[in-house]
């Protein structure tokens, strides 16, 4: 299969997989009880905005690669989802990145208000811990009922410190801050990466690691599972960076340019174009490697590496 009729393919599978993962997040928002109407309007506003629902199809289709079911890796894939529109919320505000568009559509301070979307954004944040421990929640309720089925406890706290630390100081939110001490920094590849870690891989990481572990799968799969999910973030951003300087408002569903503007650490600023282009695509084959003990189950993680080193949006 050529490259072009394989991200063909993968593209049609994300979108099949948004479909139904939508309709999982969905429900989880709708499950939320006692929220005021303004704050669960504007968190459901950025979370249900059309995207790619990577994180979640890879935290999936680890759970289904490792030996887990679908409805095993739910909880957790919608929890990823969650922390991801939070993080998106607050990259825009106006003390930030201070972005209009994001998704095609106004950012949710220009939609609502700032104040409403600093709480939005927190509340997808918290949301996401309460779905994951819901879960085991109703499994600990069972098991005293005779029933079975769900996540166990154990599995349920490996879970809550992949994703809170993957979010935390140390992780994403750690990287946004190193994002913004950059932007009065000389350009530095190793800044870079080290930016592009902890914004982006990580949270990458954290989502095939926790499929693994909803799986409750042996450690070499939960890691080599982990490298490709760092691997695939780390391309993520590279591809990222560059479509910020090429892609127009209508592909990337919001302004391109800004980071060239902005002075951001970008692999561009550092190296050049067409070599960022390169190292995307090494990076991309070494992460392929990450699944060769996978065969030909891991196939759409395969091309889902390679869409996204030639995606355009």
């Amino acid at each position: 299969m050529r490259v072009a009729e394989s991200c063909t393919s993968m593209r049609e599978r994300l979108v099949e997989f948004s479909r139904e993962f939508d309709r999982w997040l969905d429900a989880a928002l709708s499950a939320c009880d006692g929220v005021p109407r303004r704050l669960l309007d504007s968190m459901r506003y950025s979370a249900l905005a059309p995207g790619k629902r990577i994180r979640p199809f890879v935290l999936v289709r680890s759970c289904e690669i490792a030996g887990g079911s679908r409805e095993d890796a739910r909880s957790a894939a919608v929890a990823i989802e969650c922390v991801h529109a939070f993080s998106l919320i607050h990259d825009d505000l106006p003390a930030m990145d201070n972005d209009d568009v994001r998704r095609g559509q106004p950012t949710n301070h220009r939609k609502f208000d700032e104040a409403t979307a600093i709480l939005a954004g927190d509340g997808l944040l918290t949301l996401a811990f309460e779905i994951l421990t819901r879960g085991a929640l109703d499994t600990a309720r069972g098991a005293m009922d005779g029933a079975r089925g769900g996540l166990d406890a154990a599995r349920t706290v490996r879970l809550v410190r992949q994703l809170s630390e993957a979010t935390g100081p140390a992780g994403m939110i750690g990287g946004q801050m190193l994002d913004i001490a950059g932007e009065s920094q000389s350009p530095s590849a190793p800044r870079v990466k080290r930016i592009h870690e902890m914004k982006t891989a990580r949270l990458f990481e954290a989502a095939a690691r926790m499929g693994a572990d909803c799986a409750d799968a042996d450690e070499p799969v939960s890691a080599a599972l982990a490298r490709y999910g760092h691997g695939l973030g780390l391309t993520f951003q590279i591809a990222d960076d560059l479509l910020d300087l090429t892609a127009t408002l209508g592909d990337l569903g919001k302004h391109s340019g800004k980071d060239q503007a902005a002075g951001k650490q970008t692999y561009p600023a550092c190296i050049g174009e067409e070599p960022s282009r390169e190292e995307a695509r090494r990076l991309a084959e070494s992460t392929i490697r990450c699944l060769d003990a996978f065969g030909p189950e891991a196939d759409d993680l395969r091309e889902l590496t390679r869409l996204v080193v030639e995606r355009r949006s």
